[in-house]
């Protein structure tokens, strides 16, 4: 670099002379002549002091191109390869990867929560960490933001690169932390000075291969060591790293292995070959051996786009594990007995439903390959793949695991921010007490959740073939658990945080399930403004903006919400609202089955039999024309105020959002939360999984809407029903219809079935929400 800058200066020097002479001979006078001196020599100055100063700033990288890409190794073994790769650029490590490096301080994060969240442990055991190619000891120093250094017994920092531990001890020297041990050694056979006086075997609590088992050539003997010393209870390994994958063999290996994971043929191609130069290894053999050896508990796959954005992206992932030998039974029994009669999920022919009158024939695989000398009894040696990522689960077993079929793939995102349903019209009837175990639809879960505050039932089973409302009511169920009333209000409440992310990954993740976690982590700006915008139905609620700032009322909107009286709310509706909202463009816009679908989540049966017993403009006129003058906004009927201003007050919103419901949800532990289990199936396929008189309460809104007259799916789902729930129990429903056709279904099977409301006229409301023409209850007697 003073090469180039000295160059630079005898330029400009060499120019300034050349002028000189030139406007000498040419008779300038001497002010002017000067003045153009003084200008070249200013430019020259100014070029050697932007070239000494860009030269310092890319110092770093221009080191780290040279040792990276142009310098020569001559090295045979690995420990010479990379002491030669590293020795050059060893202090300037930390400076060029950081962009290259992706999601290091995020799965320190996430590893930090999930510490704090595992079982109590053994007094008797240490917390000790071992970081394997933690090199420069950056990750430690990452780490003391999220989990402080000082609360380990012991950390052992593992490299094979000299230079690059140097480094490590230095700072750690500077920080002054002493419990930190260095140890150049082959990972392979890396040893803890401590074993020498005690069993290694289960003796380490957290491991970590941050960007290093890409780079262990015997990555088969390094996973079998950590899985030999890591804690079975306690233990927790954590891994980010580059990986390519292509089409994962079984169902089962794609679920484990998460959402984005399958990498295009060109980028598989390309970035083995690329990476291959440095001798890192990104073949799927390493990812798919440690996700064989551990079982998986979190899972991310993400694309680096530092370098250039949507053009160079190189896949990476983040995953947390524990050894499988951990106590699952609370979660086998929660999927297999609580969630319905269904065994194993170590298939996808595993999850087959077997009904009470069929029987499991043996499996015959011929003779023993071992026998025991002990008890003279045969026996096999049985390998099994391991099981689903809810298995080994931190938090409560609330969501099931599933395989994605295509049915999920056309739910990008969630239909329902908000549920829909009067919750308060449904405990007038429903009954509810601690024995009951209920089937309800999840939408967005406020209703669900309602009924747990309310009456604390045994067990609420929650089914939604949309993965993405499982997740909303899911991380709801987790922040109950993990966050303070203000920061969940702040989210479902307000719709907004601005510190969703960081609360995801160092609070809420370890209560998440995988599926559940990366949807959120790809979704992390959902909260950055009007969450109750986002989804399908947050198209309706931005139109609907759109339409009142157009008419000029988007002021008597607000006033509406926080009129002090319904005497007043109703006056706004008459004169302000009610000629914008009953319009002829407005009526054709919500008669459209285009829009009925992708804002509102009416499906085309649902809309047929709206118009099938009137218009749309009489069906609008009579859902929203009494409301006003019967429920005050403000205080209570919480349904309107949200889709009117976007969000929810603490005087006007769900059950659960108050802070006595919150209380109730979060107390003893989430004691009220354990009642939840979270289907993503049908109805019908969840009934079918569940035992005889195993229900005595289900909820299922107008879901039997979506249906065409006459459609032999609603008998069997009937049948189920009739089945599943006890003498006595009922289910209940809302129609768009005042009279539904399936009504006699339900007669024809047996039920009894009473209408416990139909809207008669414009002028008397069902409920707060008033949106349904009817609602039923069907009761089974015998």
């Amino acid at each position: 670099m003073a090469t180039v800058s000295r160059a630079l200066l005898l330029i400009g020097s060499a120019l300034v002379v050349y002028i000189e002479r030139r406007y000498a001979s040419e008779a300038i006078t001497y002010w002017t002549g000067s003045s153009t001196i003084a200008a070249f020599i200013l430019l020259g100055c100014s070029l050697t002091v932007f070239v000494l100063a860009l030269g310092s700033a890319l110092r770093p990288q221009l080191k780290f191109i040279w040792h990276c890409f142009i310098r020569p190794l001559h090295a045979s073994d690995q420990r010479t390869r990379l002491d030669n790769f590293y020795k050059g650029q060893a202090d300037v490590y930390d400076a060029t990867r950081s962009g290259l490096l992706r999601g290091r301080n995020t799965m320190l994060n996430l590893s930090a929560s999930h510490i704090r969240t595992m079982p109590a442990k053994n007094p008797k055991q240490k917390l000790i960490w071992v970081d394997i190619g933690g090199g420069t000891g950056h990750n430690v120093e990452l780490m003391d933001r999220h989990f402080p250094v000082s609360s380990f017994d012991a950390i052992y920092l593992i490299d094979l690169c000299e230079p690059l531990l140097q480094v490590a001890r230095e700072r750690f020297a500077k920080r002054g932390w002493t419990n930190i041990t260095v140890l150049c050694q082959d990972a392979t056979e890396f040893t803890l000075p401590e074993w020498a006086q005690s069993d290694p075997k289960g003796s380490v609590s957290f491991v970590t291969l941050s960007y290093s088992l890409s780079m262990i050539p015997n990555f088969y003997a390094l996973l079998d060591r950590i899985d030999y010393v890591l804690s079975p209870e306690n233990g927790l390994l954590s891994v980010v790293d580059f990986y390519t994958s292509g089409k994962q063999p079984s169902l089962h290996e794609k679920a484990i292995g998460g959402t984005s994971k399958e990498c295009g043929w060109l980028s598989r191609w390309f970035w083995q070959i690329w990476f291959d130069f440095d001798h890192v290894s990104l073949s799927p053999h390493r990812r798919d051996y440690l996700e064989y050896k551990f079982g998986t508990v979190k899972t991310y796959n993400g694309r680096n786009r530092f370098v250039i954005p949507f053009i160079v992206r190189i896949p990476y992932y983040i995953w947390l594990g524990r050894s499988r030998s951990c106590d699952v039974s609370r979660f086998c029994h929660a999927f297999e007995v609580e969630g319905g009669n269904m065994l194993g999920n170590c298939s996808p022919a595993s999850f087959t439903t077997i009904k009470d009158s069929e029987t499991i024939p043996p499996i015959e695989i011929g003779e023993p390959v071992l026998k025991t000398q002990a008890s003279h009894a045969d026996a096999l040696i049985t390998v099994k793949p391991p099981l689903s990522s809810f298995h080994y689960h931190l938090g409560k077993p609330w969501r099931l695991p599933y395989y994605e079929q295509a049915i999920h793939q056309a739910f990008r995102t969630f239909i329902y921010s908000f549920t829909w349903e009067d919750p308060d019209v449904d405990m007038k009837y429903l009954n509810l007490g601690p024995e009951d175990s209920m089937l309800v639809i999840t939408s967005a879960g406020d209703n669900a959740l309602h009924y747990a505050i309310a009456a604390q039932p045994k067990r609420i089973h929650c089914v939604d073939m949309n993965p993405c409302q499982g997740h909303l009511l899911e991380l709801k169920l987790a922040a109950v658990q993990a966050l303070e009333y203000e920061d969940f209000f702040s989210m479902f409440g307000d719709g907004h945080h601005p510190k969703f992310r960081a609360l995801l990954d160092s609070k809420i993740a370890p209560f998440l399930s995988s599926i559940a976690y990366q949807f959120w982590h790809i979704n992390d700006n959902a909260f950055s403004k009007a969450f109750y915008l986002k989804g399908y139905s947050g198209w309706a609620l931005r139109l609907a903006r759109v339409i009142f700032s157009i008419a000029g009322v988007s002021k008597d909107v607000e006033a509406l919400c926080n009129a002090g009286s319904v005497t007043r709310q109703d006056q706004i509706w008459r004169e302000k609202l009610k000629p914008v909202l009953l319009n002829p463009v407005v009526i054709a816009l919500l008669k459209s089955p285009i829009f009925c679908w992708n804002a509102l989540g009416v499906p085309l049966n649902q809309r047929r039999m709206v118009l099938d017993e009137g218009s749309m403009y009489e069906f609008v006129r009579d859902t929203l024309n009494p409301l006003p003058s019967t429920y005050s906004f403000k205080d209570g009927a919480y349904f309107y105020p949200l889709t009117l201003l976007g969000h929810y007050t603490p005087s006007s919103c769900p059950e659960y959002l108050t802070r006595s419901g919150f209380q109730a949800l979060k107390a003893n532990n989430g004691e009220a939360t354990n009642a939840f289990r979270l289907h993503t199936d049908s109805i019908y396929n969840v009934l079918r999984g569940l035992t005889s008189w195993s229900l005595t309460r289900a909820v299922i809104m107008d879901h039997l809407d979506w249906f065409s007259p006459g459609s032999k799916d609603v008998d069997d789902e009937v049948d189920q029903f009739y089945r599943v729930l006890s003498p006595g129990g009922f289910v209940l429903w809302r129609s768009a219809a005042r009279k539904p056709w399936y009504c006699d279904v339900f007669e024809r099977k047996g039920f009894t079935v009473t209408a416990l409301g139909i809207r008669k006229g414009p002028e008397v409301p069902l409920d707060r929400v008033n949106m349904y023409a009817s609602f039923w209850r069907a009761v089974k007697m015998t």
